[in-house]
Formats: structure tokens, C-alpha cells, sequence
């Protein structure tokens, strides 16, 4: 009965909202939780919940929480919830009760002071709480204030947690989600003000149209930050063909990139460089501060269209030096900051569908939205190329937007086209007048300037002339090139301080890295002559989809994000250059769900009669009277495993064929569920503390459900039972000296309030989930490694899945945070057991 009004309100066709059961008195199976929502409904508002007798006790608290005892924060008594709303985000469709956006904005576990049932009887609760923004000791008292439902307080009791309202307003410096990266925009309401945090200091409001007030809603990943002063544009990767995978096209614009920056209706135009080019283009300027935005960076290209209404560098170049702006057309593509909130971490999409509202309120021609094509990619390239354009922009669904260059963003190409450094020029021959060719060079990856040969055509009379007068005052009498090219080649050059670059196109470049057949296009002046190289395509490896070929690859194996066999194959095929070398010789079980997550899951240690296609299998005499180990050792082997309905991999801290010595052990530390993660981030930090004080280098990774994973590395001298004899003495020294945060014994009831440091997958035959494996749970999150500094910004250890890793490896490059992890030839000496407290 006691969620029947919770249930009556809610319609759970319609709403993403959880049904639930109470759950019964929980006793002593772990702590109780709480969690504060942040609800944008008919007013914005806080709701505070406290776990009680099986469900969430629920109070709205108009202004949400304060760290002040001298305020008195009003809370509404409201209908119990389920304890599984506790960490629900969401958005309440509109026409059903709550109607609006939710997230977490805090929770943890709330430890009563008396007996929480009577208090709550009584209407006089007193507790303490531990949550990722509050701690401390708390009030709720209920008044006698008349009203339609009962009326407490939260009151902050006056302790070390306590802070004045004046010094700090928790609610406003601290307004994000605790669990993701959800933020929410205030939507406008009539007169009343959007929440102060969602807007940017002291900036006056401007007229914004009804259309535009009305969208502003949740954007993933929107957060409020302050203005940046500058922004450098996300670069695109050349490749060579279409890459495989949910990318979105634009067309390539053969024109200058351009980053509109918006303070206060004032709006200034850089160059990718950072160069201020506004007063090139009044116009554009001028429209842009039409849309009437508050503070805004948007992202485009600028160029002038042809009589075709194909982009011509060469006349944009001619309208920026005949200060004929009203010809140039401003292509736009992102919003990377928008009205207080950065939106970098916004999926693309999202940031692209914020852009077009914004120009939707515009009515100038000058500026225009850059469309993207949902055709086949190979067929639009095709028109393209068809069309003389430059190619095409390929950008990968769901992305962030990042200051460098990425391979998120690609371009592909339909001719050889690049930027050269001007270094010299030959003299006019004929009827020709200013100069005959221009000399070119690129930079290697040493950064020496090395000569690429020459561009004789692309020019008409008013270029020569206008061109050559800008190369006189650039001559000098040295070569500028690292090593002068061959005399016969630059016979009578005039040589130049390598500080123009310009465009041109070519048909080939040979082994010596010197182009042929080439056109000049034009000037550049919005890169550093330092920065041009050779642009060389990246291979596009060959298209996954056409290698996978697995039965029935539409079976959806994650109800909850609709996820399919096949995309799970095609994830493990991506990812196999991180996961293998993690993998390889490593005996390894396997988490099988046919039927997909939601149905039964198989633990298997060997083939037995389930033939997996490329399994290795492993000499039985290795780890006699047990069957034959299997170890995953190829790309193909991964395919394989996912075809036999694999989810999980979970290997051994043993190489083979050393399988009498482990070359690691494990520490997981497995949380009280309750607990805020930032207790979690505390004994991680706590018990790499101690590793590094005994003197053990560890490595870090999320283990893709609630805890995280330690590995320390070992050279394979030490049998089992002296390295998990050493790493169960790690977990009691940690527990004896920390009572109150860390258990050393397995068991629901020995961790409530705590964290378990899981010594026990130190065993021969025990293994722990890989690096890189997914996880059979909803929204199929993946095990990943992660540097140490990273971790005390982590939300949680679920934060990357099957369609959201890639993101984070591309970004990452080189920078593998287990790097050195097979190099580290370190030891269990006597002296670190001596320090644990373990007998010599």
C-alpha cells in the first residue's frame, strides 16, 4: 500500500519512470540510501528522498538544500517512490504528472541518529549523510504550518560541514548530476528568471524568439561554464576512403575557417589561428548579432559561391582584398558554447540540432546552416567530386567536439589538394609578366623544410601582379630549405622567407616529395607557416560489416538500449587492437548469454562440446586433470566468441605456459551499492597509497559495473598461495586500519556501509573480467583501463559502453594509461611483507 499513490499518479506506458513494490524492511543488508533529484517541472525544485521501510520517504524542497543552519529550507512532504527512483534521470513526457526533466544531483547513505522509525512517526528525524555534495549532520522536522500536505524543514545542523548561505550556495556552484553528464537548462517562464548557475554573470538578457525559449530543454552534457575567451576549432583527419561505421557528411567548403565568439551581443570573428578577422566582414558580423544571442562560440566555414554556386577560393581571396565582404557567405556547423553552457560534451548531433534552431531566428542570407546527407556516403563523394567540389566532412555520430585535430571528425578528398610554403620563385618567361612558378616546401615530421617542388599555372594577369609584389619584400639571398634541392631543378630561383603558404592541387606526389602537375588555388592566411606538412591520408581499414559474418545478427541482446548480436560482434572487432594484448595466452571463461542479457547467462572455462570458431585451446598438461583452458588471441577469435552469444571475458593472472606463477594480482574493490562513489574514489586513492608506500607500481580500470580493479604487475617467480596469501594481508592491513571504510570478508553483510577488497580472484583457476570486455548488464557498459589522475574525476564505473569507447581511444591516442604495465619486473620482497605485518 504503501507505493499505491505513487502508482495511481503515473501512467508506466507512457512515462520512462520506474514501477515499483516496496521492498520491504532491508534490515542488515546494506546501508540505507538517499538521493536529492533535481526536477525542472511546473517550478523548479528539489526532491529529497531517504530510504525507509522498503521505499523512498519523499520531500520536495522548493530552493533545494543549504549548508547554513540558519536557513530553514521548506520541504513538502509527497507521495513515497520506489527505492529504484533513486537513481533515475530522465524526461517526464508532457500531460503526465511531474511533466519535465530529473536528474541526480546527489546521493549516498544517510545513517539515522535513534531509531529513524520512531523519528519519522514522531516528525523529528536526525541523521547524518554521506553523499557525493552533502555530509554532515541533518534535520527534518515537521511544522505545524497548515497546507494540503504536511510541511517540514530541512534544517543543517551547525557542524565542520557547515557553511554560511553568503559564502557558499551549494545548490548554485554544485548544479550538475552526481551520476551523469546530464545538466538541466531552465526553461523561461513568463517574467521569472532562468536559474542563475545556467547563465552567464551579469550578462543582460536579449530578445530570443518564442520558438527558441520554448526548446530550450536538456541537452547530454550541456554544462554551465563562463565564456571561453578563446576556442580552437576541431580539426578533421584526411583519409582515404569512407570509413565504416554511423558518421554524418557535409559537403568540404573550399573557404576560410571561422569561429564567431558573442559576448553580449558584440561579436568578433577569428581565423583558425586566432587571428581577428571581424572588421573583413562587417556584415557577417552584423547578422550574427541579429540572432540575439546572449554569449554563443559557433563554428563555420566562409566562402564565396560561383556562378554555379560552387565554392571559389580564389574569389573569396579576391572579396577579402577588394573589401567586397556582402559576397561572403558564412557556412555553419557547431555551437561549442551557448547562453552560459558549454556544449563540448554534447553528442554532435544534439549541438547540430541547437545550431539550426539558432539560425532559424535569422533572416540573413549571409549566413547558412550546413546541411548534412543521410544518403549512402560513397554516393554523395561521387556527386560531389561530380560537382568540383573539394569532398566531403565526416563527422561520427554521438561525438564530442575537441580543440584538435580528431579522428571523430575525417575528411576525404577528391583530388590531391594541400598547403605548400612559398620558398622561392623563378623568373617570367615570354609574354609573361611578375614571376614564372612559384617553389614550394612542406615540413617533415623532424620539422625541417624540405623542398616539394614547383606550381607554373592557376594564375591570370591580376594574380601574377598582385602576388609578386606581395613576394618582393619576402627575398632573401639564402635558400631556406634544410637541404637545397638539386641546382639544375631551381636554375636562377629568387629565394624567400618561407612565410606565405598557399593552396594548391596536384595529380601525384613522388617518393622524393615532389608534386606534379599542379594548379595554384590561392593565398592562405589563417595558418602558421610552421605548421605545414605533408597532409598524408590515414588508411581506412576494410569495412567491419563485411567481414562479421554471424548468425542471426538482428537478435537484440540489451532490451534497454535495443542493442543487436551483430553490433555487439562488430564492437569486439573495433576494439580487438586494445583488447588483445590484454588477452593473448591468458586463459580466459567466458559470460555467455544466448537469449541476450535479460535471460540466463552461462559461466564457461572450456570448449567442452561448444565448438567457438578460432578458440585457442591450451596442452591439458598445463593445468592437469581439469579440461582444456581456451585463450583469445585474434580478432577472429573475438568474432567468435561474440557468434557463441558472449558477452564477457574474464581472464587468469597467469601467462601460458607458466601457469604455476601468476604475473599479476588483483585487488576489486566491491562496494556497499549504497555508498557515494566518491567513497569509492577515497580507497582507491587510499590503497594505491599503500601499494606505492610498500613499493608496488599499480594500474587502474573501471570494472564497468559499481567498483574499480587495482592490477599490480609481477615478474612469474611467486606460486598462487604466496601471492594471494600477500594480497589477502593488503585487505586486512587496509580493514584493521580503516575499520569503518574497507571489509576484508566477502559477504553482503560484512560490507554495509563498506567496501570489500576482493583478494579472492588471486587463486589459480579464479579469473577477473578483462580490460576492454563488455558487461552483461543494461546498456552493456565496457572494463576500461584509466590513468590515475583521471580517476578523481570519474562519475562512476560505468561510464563507457559499447557505442561510446571509441570516442574516448581516439582521443586518447598514444596515451595508453596502461603503458609499461609488461615492463615493470617488480617483485614481493620480504621487507613488503614485513611492513603487512606477515611472518618472514
Amino acid at each position: 500500500m504503501a507505493l499505491d499513490e505513487y502508482n495511481r499518479k503515473r501512467d508506466f506506458s507512457a512515462t520512462p519512470e520506474p514501477g515499483g513494490t516496496p521492498a520491504g524492511k532491508r534490515g542488515k543488508q546494506g546501508a540505507l540510501q538517499y538521493c536529492i533529484q533535481k526536477h525542472d517541472a511546473t517550478r523548479l525544485h528539489y526532491d529529497f528522498r531517504l530510504e525507509l521501510d522498503g521505499t523512498l520517504k519523499s520531500w520536495a524542497i522548493p530552493k533545494g538544500p543549504s549548508l547554513d543552519p540558519k536557513a530553514r529550507r521548506l520541504a513538502v512532504h509527497v507521495e513515497d517512490h520506489p527505492l529504484e527512483y533513486a537513481t533515475f534521470e530522465g524526461s517526464i513526457p508532457e500531460g503526465h504528472y511531474g511533466a519535465g526533466d530529473v536528474i541526480v544531483w546527489d546521493r549516498g547513505v544517510w545513517v539515522p541518529q535513534g531509531d529513524p522509525e520512531e523519528g519519522y512517526r514522531k516528525g523529528k528525524l536526525k541523521f547524518a549523510l554521506e553523499g557525493e555534495k552533502l555530509s554532515g549532520s541533518w534535520n527534518l522536522v515537521r511544522t505545524r504550518m497548515d497546507g494540503n500536505k504536511e510541511q517540514w524543514f530541512l534544517i543543517k545542523s551547525n557542524d565542520e560541514t557547515a557553511r554560511p548561505e553568503g559564502e557558499y550556495d551549494i545548490v548554485r556552484e554544485q548544479p550538475d548530476s552526481v551520476l551523469s553528464d546530464r545538466t538541466l537548462i531552465p526553461r523561461q517562464r513568463g517574467k521569472a528568471k532562468a536559474e542563475a548557475a545556467a547563465k552567464p554573470a551579469k550578462t543582460p538578457a536579449r530578445r530570443r524568439s518564442r520558438k527558441a525559449e520554448e526548446s530550450a530543454t536538456t541537452l547530454s552534457g550541456a554544462r554551465p561554464a563562463p565564456l571561453p575567451e578563446s576556442l580552437k576549432p576541431q580539426l578533421a583527419t584526411l583519409v582515404e576512403s569512407v570509413p565504416d561505421g554511423d558518421w554524418r557528411y557535409e559537403i568540404k567548403f573550399d573557404g576560410y575557417r571561422i569561429l564567431a565568439r558573442i559576448e553580449s551581443g558584440q561579436v568578433r570573428l577569428f581565423t583558425r589561428n586566432g587571428h581577428d578577422w571581424t572588421a573583413k566582414m562587417p556584415q557577417q558580423a552584423k547578422a550574427l548579432a541579429a540572432l540575439g544571442l546572449e554569449s554563443a562560440w559557433l563554428d563555420g566555414e566562409v566562402v564565396v559561391p560561383n556562378e554555379e554556386g560552387t565554392p571559389d577560393f580564389q574569389a573569396l581571396q579576391n572579396a577579402f582584398e577588394a573589401g567586397r565582404s556582402g559576397r561572403i557567405v558564412f557556412y555553419l556547423f557547431d555551437l561549442p558554447y551557448l547562453n552560459g553552457m558549454d556544449l563540448r560534451e554534447v553528442p554532435l548531433e544534439e549541438r547540430r540540432a541547437a545550431l539550426r534552431q539558432v539560425l532559424e531566428t535569422g533572416t540573413s542570407d549571409l549566413l547558412r546552416f550546413s546541411a548534412d546527407f543521410t544518403e549512402q556516403p560513397d554516393s554523395i563523394l561521387e556527386s560531389a567530386c561530380q560537382m568540383k567540389l573539394e569532398g566531403l566532412i565526416g563527422k561520427r555520430a554521438g561525438s564530442s567536439y575537441v580543440s584538435r585535430r580528431s579522428s571523430s571528425w575525417v575528411k576525404i578528398k577528391c583530388k590531391n589538394r594541400q598547403e605548400f610554403v612559398i620558398v622561392g620563385f623563378t623568373d617570367p618567361k615570354g609574354a609573361r609578366s611578375g614571376f614564372g612558378a612559384l617553389l614550394l616546401g612542406l615540413h617533415d615530421e623532424q620539422g625541417e623544410l624540405r623542398y616539394a617542388g614547383k606550381v607554373g599555372t592557376g594564375f591570370n594577369q591580376a594574380t601574377l601582379k598582385s602576388l609578386h609584389a606581395k613576394l618582393e619584400p619576402l627575398v632573401v639571398k639564402r635558400c631556406p630549405l634544410d637541404k637545397p634541392p638539386p641546382a639544375a631543378e631551381v636554375r636562377g630561383a629568387h629565394w624567400l622567407k618561407p612565410e606565405l603558404i598557399c593552396e594548391v592541387a596536384y595529380a601525384e606526389m613522388t617518393r622524393q616529395g615532389v608534386v606534379r602537375h599542379s594548379v595554384f588555388h590561392g593565398l592562405r592566411a589563417d595558418k602558421p607557416a610552421r605548421a605545414i606538412t605533408h597532409e598524408r591520408p590515414v588508411s581506412t581499414p576494410a569495412k567491419k560489416s563485411d567481414a562479421i559474418r554471424i548468425s542471426n545478427p538482428e537478435r537484440i541482446i540489451d532490451q534497454s538500449i535495443g542493442a543487436t548480436k551483430m553490433e555487439l560482434a562488430r564492437f569486439y572487432a573495433e576494439i580487438a587492437p586494445w583488447a588483445l594484448p590484454h588477452l593473448r595466452h591468458r586463459p580466459l571463461a567466458l559470460v555467455r548469454a544466448p537469449e541476450g542479457i535479460e535471460g540466463e547467462l552461462f559461466f564457461q572455462k572450456h570448449t567442452e562440446k561448444l565448438s567457438i570458431p578460432h578458440i585457442t585451446q591450451l596442452d591439458r598438461a598445463l593445468y592437469p586433470e581439469h579440461a582444456a583452458l581456451m585463450t583469445i588471441d585474434s580478432v577472429e577469435a573475438l568474432i567468435g566468441a561474440a557468434q557463441m552469444g558472449t558477452i564477457e571475458l574474464h581472464t587468469w593472472n597467469a601467462l601460458a605456459p607458466e601457469l604455476d606463477h601468476p604475473d599479476r594480482f588483483v585487488l576489486d574493490l566491491d562496494p556497499d551499492p549504497a555508498l557515494p562513489w566518491k567513497r569509492m574514489v577515497e580507497a582507491t586513492q587510499l590503497t594505491q597509497t599503500l601499494l606505492d608506500e610498500i613499493g608496488l607500481q599499480s594500474f587502474l580500470k573501471t570494472s564497468g559495473g559499481k567498483g574499480l580493479h587495482i592490477l599490480v604487475p609481477l615478474q612469474p617467480v611467486h606460486d598462487w598461495s604466496e601471492v594471494k596469501g600477500f594480497s589477502q594481508a593488503i585487505a586486512r592491513y587496509l580493514a584493521k586500519l580503516l575499520p569503518q571504510h574497507f571489509s576484508a570478508v566477502s559477504g553482503p553483510k560484512n560490507r554495509i556501509g563498506r567496501i570489500f577488497i576482493d583478494y579472492l580472484r588471486n587463486s589459480q583457476g579464479a579469473s577477473t573480467v578483462a580490460a576492454y570486455s563488455v558487461r552483461a548488464r543494461e546498456g552493456l557498459p565496457v572494463s576500461v583501463p584509466i590513468h590515475r589522475d583521471e580517476l578523481a574525476e570519474l562519475k562512476g564505473a560505468n561510464l563507457w559502453n559499447i557505442r561510446n569507447l571509441m570516442l574516448r581511444l581516439e582521443e586518447q591516442g598514444d596515451d595508453d594509461p596502461w603503458s609499461g604495465i609488461d615492463q615493470t619486473g617488480q617483485r614481493i620482497t620480504a621487507d613488503m611483507r614485513e611492513r603487512l605485518g606477515l611472518k618472514p
